[in-house]
């Protein structure tokens, strides 16, 4: 494994780690206590966090999370019941500040840059929760420089006696367990100390020691570890043999072997001491006692290798994997649909197409069920992002989620955080009323609730945000848009056209500016990231009773259903999900307004019609609406029909993406999102519905 390698495994286990910390402590601070088993998974979190960032040489790192540890095996050996009611909230908000301090990092390690070495204060904050549980006026000890390596034992433990040593061990210490790393494996100290910080998890500090002594500093004793191995020295045999799992277990360990100290008698004035030859008999026993030693590691490896479900794969790797997927998809139509084959009749052929486009569409599938993963990650983030505000805005809300576990692209999960979270503040800042006087008097829960939803369609994604708070305030969004100039007071809007005002760029009701944006700043940024993946958004809100936004937003962007079209020579892909319905009509059912536009009724409405000829200035295709099929499209707010010659049926595409000359045109906004290969080798230019409205409008 290269450096790189362990880098990226370091961080990634890292986060996973940060995740489940956030989350406890968000948890465990509704409840005010952290449960016995929280103390012991948060202690199991940061020495996890300490050892690793040990062994990657990120001293701070390894500093701040020894130090929480060290918190934590205080409060893990006195229960919650060290920590006085006054002091928890201090307890909540360090651990929360401790996640803020390890992901900021976590991201200098990412990008390469150098880590803050000044963590004295966030230390001190730290010293002083820990001076307060063990009932001390001021910390016991300074924080440490920032050169400071991490102290071997921790600080909230008693100290260990310093024993007298021999080569076999102590008095104190009597029973063994010497280690050997493999040859060639580097980084020997730094390996030991993982060893030692494995075995703080169980074992008091008090009942155990090590030699050499040092090794997390000392880079020289990696040579004596090479040489004499690296000897963990116990209380008890019980703690040694629980030891001995952990060894096992433990990365580039060739063999250990056990010893055990037998005290001399004390000698006779005439005699010599017996100790050399009472000890020989260990020392002699301990060569044959490696191989079984290492057998057995070796052994209890592979059993843990048989049990492993789960691995951790790049997304590069199935990206790749997808791409591939789907010119295998393109290919087996175009094999299936050679022209060549026409008028044959194969009877073996057409059952042997027949069984390759059922493993197509299984291999489909399970690429694309890689890439899934639920949105729970990015859901529950929002706990923390209510919880600060609600502090900060002094209001009480409380977050409700629903269908966290429903499964989207993993591009898509990235992408859709920024878009949640801006909605999740605006409806902490604007729509949860002020206090919860104005909500009692409305004949509200005092406690506001903001409700965040997904749930999947089979095409797509629903995610909606909403709020039972005062709702939007037409009058006021839409003087706001008059002085913008987006709007002129001699127009009559309709609430939904005012609602729309609010995604306008750059657009706010707020009065004055704040940490939290506004509601039309962060309506801009959700319209444009929900609309770059492929989506659409659309807001309802009522006066009173408060506000929802729903993103809609396919499930993968890299293959999609769609029903192909034509229009003249030109084939065209819309996507399933977009269309409403198709309908053949005739030219008497057309309106023309005073500007020569269409609109058709269409059940509880009239709209526009868009002529895919005129608007490509395509040759050829149907001219009268008698020859033709209007497809009935909805995209967000708008709703329109589309004319075309007829449909050719639905099909699952493969997206693909534009050339880079031809994204120079800006061809997105004539409603050209994409183009497909169809199984004869012809181009399909995928259509996206909003966009093309909105160049027929502007």
């Amino acid at each position: 494994m290269s450096n790189n390698d362990i880098l990226d495994m370091y961080i990634y286990e890292t986060n996973t780690l940060l995740e489940q910390l956030e989350s406890i402590v968000l948890d465990a601070e509704k409840e005010n206590t952290f449960s016995q088993d929280n103390v012991n998974e948060i202690f199991r979190i940061m020495h996890t966090i300490k050892g690793s960032s040990a062994m990657m040489e990120f001293d701070t790192l390894a500093r701040v999370s020894h130090r929480i540890e060290d918190m934590f095996f205080l409060i893990r050996e006195g229960t919650m019941s060290v920590v006085k009611d006054e002091d928890r909230p201090a307890l909540f908000d360090v651990m929360l500040h401790s996640v803020d301090y390890f992901r900021e990092e976590m991201e200098k390690v990412e990008a390469e840059q150098p880590l803050n070495e000044d963590v004295d204060s966030f230390l001190g904050n730290i010293n002083s929760l820990i001076a307060k549980i063990k009932g001390e006026e001021i910390p016991a000890e300074p924080a440490p420089k920032a050169d400071a390596a991490p102290a071997p034992v921790p600080e909230a433990a008693p100290a260990a006696p310093a024993p007298a040593q021999t080569s076999e061990g102590s008095a104190d210490f009597p029973y063994g367990l010497r280690v050997f790393f493999d040859e060639g494996c580097g980084m020997e100290n730094l390996r030991a100390f993982m060893l030692v910080t494995s075995v703080q998890g169980f074992c008091a500090d008090a009942d155990f020691t090590y030699q050499p002594a040092g090794v997390e500093t000392d880079s020289a004793l990696s040579e004596v570890v090479i040489e004499h191995g690296f000897l963990l020295q116990f209380r008890s045999e019980a703690d040694r043999a629980r030891a001995v799992p952990i060894v096992m277990t433990a990365g580039s360990v060739h063999s250990y072997e056990e010893q055990n100290y037998v005290p001399a008698p004390p000698p006779p004035p005439a005699e010599p001491a017996p100790a050399a030859h009472e000890a020989a008999p260990a020392a002699q026993k301990a060569p044959s006692a490696a191989p079984a030693a290492q057998s057995g590691a070796q052994q209890h490896q592979q059993g843990q290798g048989q049990k492993e479900s789960l691995i951790s794969v790049g997304l590069s790797k199935l990206d790749q994997l997808s791409a591939i997927v789907g010119e295998i998809v393109i290919t087996e139509a175009m094999v299936t649909g050679s022209p060549d084959l026409k008028g044959l009749h194969l009877d073996a052929f057409s059952k042997s197409a027949r069984q390759l486009r059922k493993l197509t569409d299984e291999l489909q599938d399970v690429s694309m069920s890689l890439r899934m993963i639920p949105v729970s990650n990015t859901f529950q983030k929002m706990n923390r992002i209510v919880r600060d505000m609600c502090k900060k805005l002094n209001k009480q809300v409380k977050l409700t989620l629903v269908g966290e576990n429903t499964e989207v692209d993993k591009t898509i999960v990235d992408s859709i955080g920024d878009p949640i979270m801006h909605m999740v503040r605006n409806s902490m800042d604007h729509g949860i009323e002020e206090n919860a006087e104005d909500r009692i008097a409305a004949g509200k829960d005092p406690v506001g609730e903001i409700l965040l939803s997904a749930q999947d369609t089979g095409s797509e994604v629903i995610i909606q945000i909403s709020d039972d708070g005062a709702g939007v305030n037409d009058e006021a969004v839409l003087a706001k848009a008059i002085r913008n100039g987006i709007a002129s007071p001699d127009v009559e809007y309709s609430h939904k056209e005012i609602l729309n005002f609010l995604m306008a760029p750059g657009f706010s009701t707020n009065a004055q500016v704040t940490e939290f944006s506004g509601r039309g700043v962060g309506m801009d940024v959700v319209k444009s990231g929900v609309e770059s993946l492929g989506g659409s958004v659309s807001i309802t809100s009522e006066q009173g009773k408060g506000m929802t936004t729903i993103m809609r937003i396919p499930l993968t962007m890299a293959i999609m259903d769609g029903m192909e079209v034509s229009v003249g020579d030109s084939i065209f892909t819309i996507p399933i999900n977009n269309i409403r319905s198709s309908i053949k009509t005739t030219e008497a059912a057309i309106l023309h307004d005073s500007v020569n536009g269409e609109m058709v009724k269409m059940l509880d409405g009239y709209y526009p019609v868009i002529r895919a000829r005129d608007f490509y200035n395509l040759p050829g295709g149907a001219e009268k609406i008698d020859d033709g099929i209007l497809m009935w499209l909805e995209s967000g707010d708008c709703s329109y029909c589309l004319f075309v010659d007829e449909l050719l049926g639905e099909q699952q595409i493969v997206v693909k993406p534009l050339p880079a000359y031809v994204n120079n045109f800006d061809i997105k906004s004539c409603g050209i999102t994409g183009c497909s290969i169809l199984g004869d080798g012809n181009i399909s230019i995928i259509l996206d519905a909003g966009d093309l409205y909105k160049a027929t409008r502007g």
